[in-house]
């Protein structure tokens, strides 16, 4: 077990808030743009950059990542570009930010279950490991599909009709 050291920053993570990074939130619009060019074919990084106001530099590393992690194939050449690796319907919003980010959920940059507290603290293990399910099951169960038709899952859907879920306290 790893016991987090006072002080600590993650680079992500619920201890920071809960935070979706620059580059997780570019990752996924940029398979968006990919997911919705399905049918026209490789879609060049200048082209992703352009449509989605990504930086270009920053989304060809992004990219480069999506690639090694298995979810875009890419092409050079003049009919080269990039698409995705396998169907929409097949890839989750998690697969996405796992690729660019790690996992979904850390506690200083910990995985919940890694971590060990003492006395009053210990109930709060089982708290940051029910926040992390919840998170898995929401971002799992929604497809790049999902989001390009604009048809949310109901679960999620019905999360988001709560006023308070807009809010910011």
């Amino acid at each position: 077990m790893v016991h987090p050291e006072p002080g600590g920053r993650a680079p992500y993570g619920i201890m920071r808030g809960m935070r979706i990074s620059a580059r997780a939130d570019y990752a996924v619009r940029a398979a968006l743009q990919l997911a919705a060019a399905r049918e026209a074919g490789p879609l060049k990084a200048e082209a992703i950059a352009t449509a989605q106001d990504i930086p270009h530099k920053f989304l060809e590393g992004i990219l480069n990542d999506m690639r090694r992690g298995g979810l875009v194939h890419s092409r050079r050449g003049g009919n080269g570009g990039y698409r995705l690796a396998k169907p929409a319907e097949e890839i989750s919003i998690a697969d996405v930010i796992r690729v660019v980010d790690g996992p979904l959920v850390s506690v200083r940059g910990v995985r919940p279950p890694e971590l060990s507290y003492t006395g009053p603290a210990e109930s709060l293990l089982p708290l940051w490991i029910a926040l992390r399910a919840n998170v898995r099951q929401i971002l799992d169960g929604v497809s790049l599909a999902d989001v390009a038709s604009a048809e949310l899952p109901d679960p999620v859907s019905a999360l988001t009709e709560d006023p308070a879920s807009w809010a910011n306290p």
